[in-house]
């Protein structure tokens, strides 16, 4: 049996994968082919093939695991061991709330904190993006306002992503890619340092990427991903999801409650008594219809 060594996955390339050293050297490896999938953020255990090059013989236990769905219907994973996910979205192109409260429900799921980052704090926020806002932080969601192009709230989000493992997601065009670039003004530069090691002539923009912040912790960086699908969750997980519905749940009429016309659903009664957002319950009934299990 070859000597093995612990190493982090930093780039999931067409090639191979980038594997960071324990002396913070990088090499190129292969994997053996029964194992899962490795992915950005895994703790694996490695032998040298030569001195750059190795092969991937074991994925150490998962804290967290994120995935989404492949183009084959099949899931696949998007970044391991992650401490937070941070939902990033702006008043422009406009704010999806819808898949704001898809992430959350996810990441409830996940056992993953989510922190909810307002970008573009330049532009003039709507009254209802203000009152969302406030529904969310009185959901106890931390929320951080940014603008990445005026460099405003930028020291506050570098202080909390400190000693720990995180990664952005939210729609196209919400500033995802300038956040990143904000925190970790030398990417380019690492970016184009792994493809050298690693002979990868282009680091393809779908790469997930991660990161060492100069001022501590982890940022994956993946921009090819833009939604985490609900295929690996039930109706219950997804009313599980929502924080408000949970003290409610055992308060239905029936078990198998399905929170829509159900008789005697104490989440419809309160949303329609005012004592949680009537928006949000509507935005469940959305995503629940998104469902595959939803017409079952």
């Amino acid at each position: 049996m070859a000597d093995l060594h612990q190493g982090l996955v930093i780039s999931h390339l067409g090639q191979g994968i980038a594997v960071e050293t324990a002396d913070n050297g990088i090499i190129l490896c292969q994997t053996l082919r029964k194992l899962e999938t490795v992915t950005v953020g895994d703790q694996v255990m490695f032998s040298y093939a030569s001195a750059d090059q190795g092969r991937i013989e074991e994925i150490l236990p998962r804290r967290s695991l994120l995935t989404r769905p492949s183009w084959n219907g099949k899931i696949r994973p998007v970044a391991a061991n992650i401490d937070k996910i941070y939902v990033v979205f702006a008043p422009e192109p406009y704010c999806d709330f819808l898949l704001i409260d898809q992430y959350l429900a996810i990441c409830e799921n996940r056992n993953i904190d989510a922190v909810l980052v307002f970008n573009k704090i330049d532009l003039p926020p709507t009254e209802i993006i203000e009152q969302e806002l406030a529904i969310y932080q009185g959901l106890g969601y931390e929320l951080f306002r940014v603008s990445a192009a005026q460099m405003l709230g930028i020291a506050e989000l570098k202080q909390a992503l400190k000693n720990q493992v995180s990664i952005f997601t939210g729609q196209s065009g919400v500033g995802k890619s300038s956040l990143t670039n904000a925190l970790i003004p030398d990417k380019e530069l690492r970016t184009n340092t792994v493809s050298a090691i690693t002979k990868h002539g282009r680091h393809t923009t779908t790469a997930a990427t991660l990161y060492h912040l100069p001022e501590g912790g982890d940022l994956i960086d993946s921009p090819g991903v833009a939604i985490f699908g609900l295929a690996e969750l039930s109706e219950r997980q997804l009313a599980f999801g929502y924080k408000e519905f949970e003290p409610l749940l055992d308060k239905c009429k029936f078990h198998n409650c399905r929170h829509v016309k159900d008789k005697g659903c104490a989440v419809r009664e309160a949303a329609e008594q005012g004592e949680i957002s009537m928006a949000r319950y509507q935005r469940f009934l959305k995503l629940r219809e998104k469902m595959p299990t939803a017409n079952v």
